[in-house]
């Protein structure tokens, strides 16, 4: 029987066993050393603010493994033996593949500050880094300032969890308006308001210097580059992840940032794959990263990748770019692009509509010249995928997107609505004269 062995049970390599045992009786091994069983990672944070338990951040029930012939080992791979498909553990086991799956995910940056190993210095990925967390600043009595470095997804909910224990926070991001790299600046000034109305003392275009030691090793200062010493407990990194790929060293398995992979998700070995956030496409898909630290992509990546280990070979193609997060208390959504004055193409102009009172607004990114739309952005209205997915598709111009922009609205019910004052906006801007249609469940539902 060909033994698949998969190493990390994150969301990729998890999806990617399920899947190939959807579709064959193949052997499947699952290596982890950070937990027994697959788990959220995403919904870490509520663990910490008490919404959830750590048993509720698990889909399966312990006993759906070995009803499904998923067999679990907890431990660490510390070498990768290609020439006699094995691996070896740190626990000097050693276990034979036939095909091996690596998908181990990322780690925490770190970029060499004096005092980035001092106690109560840590990221925010793992399940043990939340049980540092835990341990590190239980309450605002033992941490009595938490420090945090980078200002992207991670910081800010790392922000958000310790805010709700009243723990006070400062917030180092070396941008000169929060994520500006990545949201157009009406979008990054709004979420700069919203931070500091969380009483988050956010200090902009500064950077970390230094973080000084107590005299038992745990930190406790920061310096920036302004010259400013900051008094602190804990310390968080989040300045961004990077692939988790250092135990591949010696093995022939070619890597960059990442491990080196094709459109079908092989490495330069054969029968070995990688997926997920530790994999690194040799050529960017369209305008995507090559790699992607998202958990939707690591999802379809295991998804293709299950189809092809079972001789039904499929190239990853992960369509139209969308994502969604949380800054606090606004959600957002991102379908197509919508790139930030930085790194926008000359041809992009954007639409940005913003709610006079509430933290609410839209951007829409579209072709100059022929209006054809691009992108969205939304900061508390929920948009329907489908409908977005498919306007880009088709790709549809922006006179369209504003006269049917109501079908695309999935707010619940008896939420505000807010399509006719936007496109009374992009009237005004633009000197058009569209009339903003009414919602139907007919052109929602239709692939017409």
């Amino acid at each position: 029987m060909e033994h698949i062995v998969i190493i990390g049970n994150g969301i990729s390599g998890i999806t990617a066993a399920r899947h190939i045992r959807k579709l064959s009786d193949k052997k499947i091994t699952i290596i982890s050393a950070e937990s027994n069983y697959f788990f959220s990672r995403t919904a870490l944070m509520y663990v910490y603010m008490g919404h959830m338990k750590f048993e509720h951040t698990q889909p399966y029930e312990n006993w759906f493994w070995k009803k499904n012939r998923l067999d679990l080992v907890n431990g660490y791979v510390s070498k990768v033996d290609t020439a006699n498909k094995k691996l070896i553990l740190k626990s000097s086991e050693e276990i034979k593949y036939d095909k091996l799956i690596i998908a181990t995910g990322s780690k925490s940056n770190k970029f060499g500050w004096p005092g980035q190993d001092l106690k109560g210095v840590q990221g925010l990925y793992s399940k043990q880094d939340l049980e540092l967390l835990e341990a590190n600043a239980p309450n605002s009595e033992v941490c009595k300032r938490a420090v945090i470095v980078g200002g992207g997804l991670i910081g800010i909910e790392l922000a958000e969890m310790l805010r709700s224990r009243e723990i006070p926070v400062t917030f180092l991001v070396r941008e000169t308006s929060f994520w500006n790299g990545v949201l157009p600046k009406g979008e990054s000034r709004m979420i700069n308001e919203h931070i500091l109305e969380h009483h988050i003392d956010l200090k902009l275009d500064t950077n970390l210097k230094e973080i000084i030691s107590d005299e038992k090793g745990w930190a406790k200062a920061v310096v920036t580059d302004k010259g400013e010493t900051i008094p602190c407990t804990v310390v968080g990194l989040t300045a961004g992840v990077t692939p988790n790929i250092d135990f591949l060293k010696g093995s022939g398995i070619e890597t960059g940032k990442g491990v080196k992979v094709n459109n079908f998700l092989e490495t330069n070995i054969a029968d070995v794959y990688a997926i997920g956030d530790c994999a690194e496409q040799h050529d960017a898909i369209g305008s995507r990263r090559p790699v992607e630290a998202v958990w939707y992509t690591g999802r379809m990546m295991g998804e293709a990748l299950a189809q092809t280990i079972c001789g039904n070979k499929r190239a990853y193609n992960p369509g139209h770019w969308f994502n969604s997060a949380k800054f606090l208390d606004i959600e957002y959504q991102t379908y197509g692009w919508v790139f930030s004055e930085k790194s926008k193409k000359d041809q992009e102009q954007h639409f940005h509509w913003r709610h006079p009172k509430e933290k609410i607004c839209v951007t829409i990114a579209f072709h100059k010249d022929t209006k054809q739309f691009l992108g969205i952005n939304t900061f508390g209205i929920r948009m329907r995928h489908e409908i977005l997915d498919r306007w880009l598709t088709e790709k549809r111009n922006m006179d369209y997107v504003m006269e049917y922009l109501k079908d695309a609205n999935f707010d619940p019910e008896f939420y505000a609505q807010y399509e006719e004052n936007i496109v009374s906006h992009y009237n005004s801007l633009y000197s058009a004269n569209i009339a903003s249609r009414k919602k139907s469940w007919k052109r929602i539902f239709s692939n017409i």
